[in-house]
């Protein structure tokens, strides 16, 4: 069907030239938007715009064009025009099944125009066309729509009426950013009417293709794992087997993953996990889950081989288990691993609140983002003592109290991981995915870098790239608006089961992961690939903290010999009126976040440069306290004025903790000294000819994380008391920053 058949096919085609108004010609459209994306209004409101965006949309990339064109014509309500426009996108790409959204939405713009066609209920109509769907796919096929994990519906709104808010008060969009907007409002729609026959129609997909059995299986010391096994109810033969050790796991992700593969899938959840019982996070899981592998290599169905999979916690059990290197255990690939004591409940030696609301959530306690806020900032305001945060709530927790006594990394948290030679123990395949913007990232390289550091001849893949937290499918063109290189737009699940294969069945290794450290530089269409993470480059460029005020801050320069300046600052730790919540905007956006901190500012590149690895440097400073929580961030100024992050969240550290995170050691007031900057963060982005570097360092001091008030004392036992004095600091312009880049 041509583009001009399309147009005509829609109904309300008649009425659209007649509303073709003037902006609209000009590219911009009047626009009020609703009050929410669920107001009663918004419907019509979103079908108003639409109606007016048809007659005048147009895209040289005809795939995009058919995408997006199909969601006008769902949100002006012409859905048989949509499902043919959809059909030919299908077409265009030869017709191909396509799972995840992509797949989920075909079947929902089918089912709205079935439901008009026939006169039957929405629910209905989505029943049969998900039926005819599926009822003809294989397992893996299938999977690839009863296996998608719906974005959170509440995350979705919120972004949503984001978008919406800047309209307010212009009154006028843009016409591509209108066509954006209503790609949004449709699929926003879309899920809100979908999410729970989905749900209830991939289950019963499941029940007839795998075999589910809730088992009580025997962990360490008498303990007793719940556990579900999830088999192929047509097997070949023996299995090998796939074991996720959870805590508290995402109830929309689905369990039948290892299964579709060929795999014998189990879910095991730490003692305690079920209602009644009290979890007793990190303390037991590397003997539980050994356990629950010794147990499934007696399994009639299992061939004696055990892998582990997992992001977040589970991955943490994964290395838990492989130091203790039980022997069916043959790999195990992680997504953003957990490792407690390096990112939770703190991350560089600063505690944060939400492991306290973590920890209230296993108590199973509840809670919600808004009331946790709200006494994050009651704490803050009332400049008690950290070790008080959670008197706060008069909802005391044993276990935050346990971790609050151990800020340093001592024997407490090493024996819950492998710890220096025990890493040397871990003999099997290992594959770890993190990127630029998870907040994990930390943990997942100190599990990289150890293990190799070890083990040097360790078979253990790193896969990078600008990816958030839990990347565990696939990204989008956008994150944050930041842009998604195409290269980089891999199913990330599918790509471990992938890794899985080829460990345990003899497959070919999935492209990307050519050697230890695969990554994909923001900017540049390619993976790259290197032996270790200092091999990512193979220069170094340093970039003083000059004194030197420039317009937007202070200068960031190369010198042969710095200055012997200083830039002075100050900050208060009694005041309390910067209590309001800490936002985090997108990757890319017009201003650096600057609370309590001084920006020093690069002049524009004279070429484009890629920056490949962990930055490093050194701070030279002088100071009244005893110690200092420090952030760092890093940016690119585009030449546009848009400012992108080079990693998210900003790298924070305990000045003294940054030499050894197992040994305290405190400042000097009043005498110049050298900080390491320890990042424990990496990143990778081509920074463009005339872009400027952006260096923001700052005092960390915020509701939301543990406060150091410098007296040198446990933290956890300082107050507002212990703020006499505001914290004065020397920035000396022989600091440093080294960006570890690549060069042709």
């Amino acid at each position: 069907m041509s583009r001009p058949d399309l147009r005509a096919g829609c109904w309300l085609a008649g009425l659209l030239l007649i509303l073709m108004a003037g902006r609209a010609a000009a590219q911009e459209l009047d626009f009020q938007p609703p009050a929410s994306p669920v107001a009663p209004e918004a419907a019509q409101v979103m079908r108003d715009l639409a109606v007016r965006v048809l007659p005048v949309y147009e895209d040289k990339n005809p795939d995009r064009f058919l995408n997006n064109l199909a969601a006008l014509q769902v949100v002006a309500g012409a859905y048989a025009p949509a499902s043919a426009s959809r059909a030919n996108l299908r077409e265009r790409r030869r017709n191909e099944f396509e799972g995840g959204e992509t797949g989920v939405l075909d079947i929902y713009v089918r089912a709205l125009a079935l439901q008009r066609e026939s006169g039957s209920s929405f629910t209905l109509a989505f029943a049969q066309v998900f039926r005819e769907t599926l009822s003809p796919l294989g397992d893996l096929a299938a999977f690839g729509i009863t296996g998608w994990r719906m974005p959170s519906l509440a995350q979705e709104q919120q972004m949503l009426q984001r978008a919406f808010d800047p309209y307010r008060r212009r009154g006028v969009i843009a016409l591509a950013d209108a066509v954006d907007l209503l790609w949004r409002y449709f699929v926003f729609d879309a899920y809100r009417r979908i999410a729970e026959p989905l749900q209830t129609l991939s289950l019963a997909d499941e029940q007839r293709r795998y075999v589910f059995e809730q088992v009580r299986v025997p962990g360490a010391n008498g303990a007793r794992i719940e556990a579900t096994v999830v088999r192929p109810r047509s097997p070949s033969g023996k299995l090998p087997a796939l074991l996720e050790f959870t805590v508290l796991r995402d109830p929309r992700e689905p369990l039948s993953g290892p299964a579709a593969h060929g795999y014998a899938g189990i879910v095991a959840w730490t003692r305690g996990s079920d209602a009644g019982g009290r979890v007793e996070p990190f303390l037991f899981d590397g003997e539980d889950a050994a356990a629950v592998i010794r147990w499934i290599a007696r399994q009639p169905w299992n061939d004696g081989r055990v892998a582990m999979q997992g992001e977040g916690y589970s991955g943490f059990a994964a290395w838990a288990a492989a130091g203790r290197a039980p022997q069916a255990l043959k790999a195990i690939a992680t997504t953003d691993p957990v490792a407690p004591g390096i990112d939770m409940p703190m991350s560089g030696g600063i505690f944060h609140n939400s492991s306290y609301h973590w920890s209230q959530r296993l108590a199973f306690r509840g809670g919600d983002e808004e009331g946790w806020q709200a006494q994050d900032e009651a704490w803050y305001v009332s400049g008690r003592r950290y070790r008080d945060l959670d008197r706060i709530s008069a909802a005391p927790d044993r276990q935050f109290q346990r971790w609050l006594s151990h800020p340093s990394y001592d024997r407490f948290w090493q024996k819950m991981i492998p710890f220096g030679e025990q890493f040397a123990r871990v003999q099997i395949p290992v594959l770890t995915v993190t990127g630029y913007y998870s907040s994990s990232q930390p943990a997942a390289l100190y599990y990289f870098d150890q293990h190799r550091r070890h083990r040097p001849q360790a078979d253990h893949r790193l896969l990078l790239g600008p990816y958030a937290q839990g990347a565990a499918s696939r990204p989008g063109a956008l994150l944050r608006r930041l842009p998604v290189e195409p290269v980089a737009r891999l199913d990330l699940a599918e790509l471990r089961y992938q890794w899985f294969d080829h460990v345990l069945k003899g497959a070919e290794r999935p492209a990307p992961l050519q050697d230890r450290v695969n990554f994909v530089t923001s900017g540049v269409n390619e993976w790259r690939h290197a032996a270790s993470l200092d091999a990512m480059g193979n220069a170094t460029l340093r970039l003083y903290l000059d004194a030197r005020e420039v317009p937007g801050g202070h200068l960031l320069a190369q010198h042969d010999k710095p200055p012997a300046t200083f830039l002075r600052t100050e900050l208060s730790l009694r005041d309390r009126d910067d209590a309001g919540p800490v936002i985090r905007p997108d990757y890319v956006a017009r201003a650096p976040q600057t609370r309590h901190a001084v920006t020093f500012i690069s002049a524009p590149l004279a070429a484009a440069v890629d920056i490949a690895g962990v930055p490093g440097g050194r701070l030279d400073l002088m100071t009244n306290k005893l110690d200092l929580d420090l952030n760092l961030a890093l940016y690119e100024l585009q030449a546009n004025g848009d400012y992108v992050k080079l990693f998210d969240p900003a790298a924070t550290f305990r000045t003294s903790y940054a030499r050894d995170r197992t040994q305290r050691r405190l400042l000097k007031p009043g005498r110049l000294q050298q900080v390491p900057i320890r990042s424990e963060r990496v990143t990778s982005r081509r920074i463009a000819a005339g872009s400027r570097l952006v260096l923001v360092l700052g005092v960390n001091k915020r509701p939301d994380q543990q406060i150091n008030y410098g007296a040198g004392n446990d933290v956890s036992e300082e107050s507002i008391a212990d703020a006499r004095y505001p914290v004065r600091l020397r920035w000396y312009s022989s600091s440093h920053v080294d960006l570890p880049i690549r060069k042709p």
